[in-house]
């Protein structure tokens, strides 16, 4: 009864026009997005969200090209354009930091909030290379801007709930703002027992606990100049891994940094911005809470990065230029020991990670030039100097196991540019570009040291000699909207040169208990990724509309083989209706059969699924207060189901009622 209801309300909504907002982001929600031209940023308002006090996870997983791909209920890693995070430049504010994981089990995006950020900027393939190199784009975690409001003290508090895994949520924001002054201080506390798939399954080691606190402060040294600083601290507890065969004890970060801002639009030079920063994360596995496990093992990893950008723009008459130029210095560092189960036997250590040294500095430089009052051409381009150490003599040896005349530094030349031409009118637009570009190597496909891959159960042995990964890519988008209905169509293709994927080696022993073998990280000639999206919604009145989307992604390499993780053909509906002070939503998401998975990586089928999500909000106003309550049912069939991006097929959160309440002192 449950498939015929959810295939019955798909062809209704079927029946409909598919929509999107703006390039890249379907309006799976309430949230309001800007439109930016090719790069997307979306608005980090809370209050307008299905849940005020929904996670960065949640948050960007409502976009038509990131994909959450999920090891637990916490610290899921975001995928663009179906390609995970080696291959993508993922910054705070600006900001490189590097996750001390080597399961990457802690993504740059689990070591800040929504009450940390103003805005998310993504960039797809070339266009998000302003912060850093990388083949399938960029995602910019946007600190909020300067605050000289002149407008006092605000307060707001957050409180939420949801019964699916007992989960509470609390937040607090206090904000002190002058003409010359301001300072903002946030934070905010997450714990979640295990959750449960549907049928009410219980899904263990997947509890955890978190907390993030951050202060923001600056000053206004004049007219134009203004100076200000921020520190971010991050901790999460006790966080399960039930699609891996460990937990994590403790992930730790500190983000700092300092800034100092120049603005007069009325010279040529609009603005210069110049930001110096340091970071650092420790991050522990640990395997103590799983029983009967055959070895038990302690994983710390280490990550500090220290950098800095400098970043102006300028105007002309038809041109209007962006510069960049940034630089940092990271350390990475993981060990592991074994303690064997036989007290008798000593420990045994290695260095999974033999603290690599990674010095980066690189120029970018984009120019928006106006031909008319319909027409635009863009081009950017960002050269680099990459270099990688091992200073860890130990480590430097264990890898000349296998690569005798391996040096203890490695330095690459990077390069990327892009070029896109846009029309727009009243009623429609459309815009088409091409690019190139390149990356280096992460850590662990250069340096890696027996890591075990629990998805295809292999260890893995990185490769310092690979050649840097290349991308050539095209991508086209039309839309056509007026009053009423809107109708859009976004496409990407990318032909990857020296594609980096692990290769199984026969003459090599797995370290690992029960591991299928050994894997080295090398490269296939070439590999392509396709992806396309249309979208529409239609009003029937001011207050009441649907839009929808459909999705199709498509991965293969040039040895015939699929590509793992990528997207199978996907949908989703949304019925809105909306008043003044109330709204509600009916959502309709899902996946089709994966059929085109990757065996050869080891991946297997996923089947077709359908999940129906219902959301309302009201707003309630005092003399001197607002208050907003969000509160609905995901999941509201309570379908047990698994995704293409479940790692190792964990189930989807089963049915959950969630309320979420937020008093703002005005």
């Amino acid at each position: 009864m449950k498939k015929l209801f959810v295939c019955c309300f798909s062809i209704l909504f079927f029946g409909f026009s598919f929509g999107q907002e703006d390039v890249n982001f379907v309006k799976k929600d309430t949230i309001i997005l800007k439109e930016v031209t090719v790069s997307t940023r979306r608005k980090l308002s809370n209050y307008r969200q299905e849940k005020t006090l929904s996670t960065l996870d949640n948050f960007l997983e409502k976009s038509n090209n990131i994909t959450m791909i999920k090891r637990g209920n916490y610290a899921w890693e975001p995928a663009l354009n179906n390609m995970q995070s080696e291959r993508l430049s993922v910054t705070i504010d600006g900001m490189h930091i590097f996750g001390a994981c080597t399961d990457k089990m802690d993504p740059i995006t689990s070591y800040v909030d929504v009450s940390n950020l103003e805005k998310v900027a993504v960039g797809s393939g070339q266009v998000g290379t302003e912060n850093g190199h990388s083949v399938g784009g960029g995602i910019d975690l946007q600190l909020a801007p300067s605050k000289f409001f002149d407008s006092g003290l605000k307060t707001s508090v957050d409180l939420g709930y949801e019964t699916n895994g007992n989960y509470k949520t609390a937040g607090l924001d206090m904000e002190y703002s002058s003409n010359q002054f301001y300072v903002n201080a946030d934070g905010i506390y997450r714990k979640s027992d295990n959750y449960d798939a549907g049928n009410s399954k219980e899904i263990l080691y997947s509890q955890f606990e978190k907390f993030n606190i951050s202060l923001q402060t600056g000053y206004q040294l004049s007219e134009n100049h203004a100076i200000d600083a921020s520190v971010i601290y991050d901790k999460a507890t006790d966080v399960g891994y039930p699609a891996l065969p460990m937990d994590v004890s403790s992930a730790e970060a500190l983000i700092t940094a300092v800034t100092h801002h120049f603005k007069n639009e009325s010279a040529t030079i609009k603005s210069l911005e110049t930001k110096i920063y340091f970071n650092t994360i420790t991050h522990v596995m640990d395997d103590s809470k799983r029983p009967d496990v055959p070895i038990r093992m302690d994983m710390p990893g280490w990550s500090d990065t220290y950098g800095f950008y400098s970043k102006t723009n300028l105007h002309t008459n038809k041109h209007h230029l962006s510069l960049n130029l940034n630089g940092f210095y990271n350390r990475s560092l993981a060990e592991m020991t074994m303690y064997p189960n036989d007290m008798n036997q000593p420990a045994m250590f290695m260095y999974t990670w033999p603290d690599i040294r990674t010095l980066y500095g690189g120029v970018y430089a984009k120019d928006i030039y106006t031909l008319n009052t319909h027409e635009t051409l863009t081009g950017s381009v960002r050269f680099g100097f990459h270099q990688n150490k091992i200073t860890e003599e130990v480590g430097l040896e264990s890898l000349q196991i296998f690569y005798p005349k391996l040096s203890n530094y490695k330095n690459r030349f990077l390069s990327s540019f892009s070029v896109d031409y846009t029309f727009k009118k009243k009623h429609y637009d459309y815009s088409f570009g091409v690019g190139y570009g390149e990356r280096a190597p992460s850590v662990s496909e250069a340096y890696g040291f027996y890591l075990f891959n629990s998805f295809d159960n292999y260890d893995y042995i990185g490769n310092p000699n690979l050649k840097n990964e290349k991308a050539f890519e095209a991508n086209m988008i039309a839309n056509y909207h007026n009053n009423k209905f809107h109708l859009g169509i976004a496409s990407s293709y990318f032909f990857i040169k020296d594609y980096i994927i692990g290769n199984i080696t026969d003459n090599l022993s797995p370290m690992t208990i029960n591991a299928d073998g050994v894997k080295l990280y090398n490269a296939i000639s070439h590999a392509t990724i396709f992806n396309a999206y249309l979208n529409s919604s239609y009003s029937f009145s001011e207050s009441f509309s649907v839009n929808a989307t459909l999705g199709y992604n498509y991965g293969k390499g040039n040895n015939n083989e699929n590509l793992p993780l990528i997207k199978p053909f996907s949908y989703l509906a949304e019925l809105n209706y909306h008043k003044k002070h109330f709204n509600v939503a009916l959502q309709l998401e899902g996946n089709g059969n994966q059929s085109n998975y990757s065996g050869y990586y080891g991946e297997d089928a996923t089947p077709a699924y359908g999940v129906l999500n219902l959301n309302l909000g009201n707003a309630f106003y005092t003399k001197h207060q607002k208050f907003v309550l969000k509160y609905g049912i995901e999941n509201l069939l309570d379908t047990n189901y698994t995704t293409f991006a479940d790692w190792n097929n964990i189930p989807s959160q089963g049915r959950n009622f969630y309320v979420n309440i937020s008093a703002i002192l005005l």
